[in-house]
């Protein structure tokens, strides 16, 4: 049985939520209340939401989940080439928060493979910039001559960051995006990057499944910590564009 959660319920334990054995895996309840309240307290349980219009709010929390370690990311021969023409080309810009809902709406409007539709409603929408304005979300955005032309967004708590959505519009636009984020992770002690769900792109450039437990393990400590300051520049990729031993470790032709 999936919970039906009115306004003031907490949220049952993880352990509840349907296993690998359901049509749902990961799902653990429902209910009407997206308030940023409801979402912090969320965050903080490893649990997100994830609907599609005319749906009510639904929470889940998967296992294993699935986490980029920003050590772990990977930057393919070619990548790496392009991160040195961002760095050099003026043309390129890294910013933070320059319209946080505009970000959302690229997200919501991009075309996903084996989607119709989107989970990024209005309400979902709402919810998430009144976290940007109490300083609880942000979005990286890359820009091309002026023009954004990618970007992502998530939720930052203490020292975890549970990343939401990305969008390009250029090739590799999301991907500079999330490795400018990678970078400041890697500056400021975020040890784990939330992807929420496995996909074949995510694995790619990196991303694992853990179990669940660790996963939770992890944000009760991370949570806590002392947030970082969050400010980005393009500067931040020199590391990942030229690379250290590390890195090449993790380097694909490409």
């Amino acid at each position: 049985m999936v919970v039906w959660l009115e306004a003031n319920d907490p949220f049952p334990s993880v352990d509840e939520a349907l296993d690998a054995s359901s049509d749902a895996p990961g799902l653990l309840a429902a209910g009407l209340d997206l308030s940023p309240q409801r979402l912090l307290a969320a965050y903080r349980q490893g649990i997100f939401p994830w609907y599609s219009q005319g749906q009510p709010v639904l929470w889940w929390s998967p296992d294993p989940r699935m986490v980029l370690r920003p050590e772990h990311f990977v930057v393919s021969h070619n990548f790496r080439k392009l991160l040195r023409r961002v760095l050099r080309d003026d043309a390129w810009e890294i910013r933070l928060d320059v319209d946080f809902p505009a970000v959302m709406q690229a997200c919501a409007q991009a075309p996903r493979r084996g989607q119709d539709g989107t989970w990024i409603t209005p309400a979902i929408v709402n919810a998430y910039r009144a976290l940007h304005d109490a300083g609880l979300a942000h979005s990286v955005e890359t820009y091309y001559e002026g023009e954004r032309v990618g970007g992502l967004y998530g939720v930052a708590l203490g020292r975890m960051f549970y990343g939401e959505s990305m969008f390009a519009k250029r090739t590799d636009a999301s991907k500079i995006a999330l490795a400018a984020l990678v970078s400041f992770a890697r500056t400021h002690a975020i040890e784990v990057i939330d992807c929420q769900q496995s996909t074949a792109h995510l694995a790619s450039l990196g991303g694992g499944e853990i179990p669940r437990q660790a996963f939770l393990t992890h944000v009760q400590k991370a949570v806590v910590a002392p947030a970082p300051v969050w400010r980005l520049n393009k500067q931040m990729l020199s590391a990942l564009a030229y690379g250290n031993a590390a890195d090449k470790a993790h380097e694909v032709s490409q």
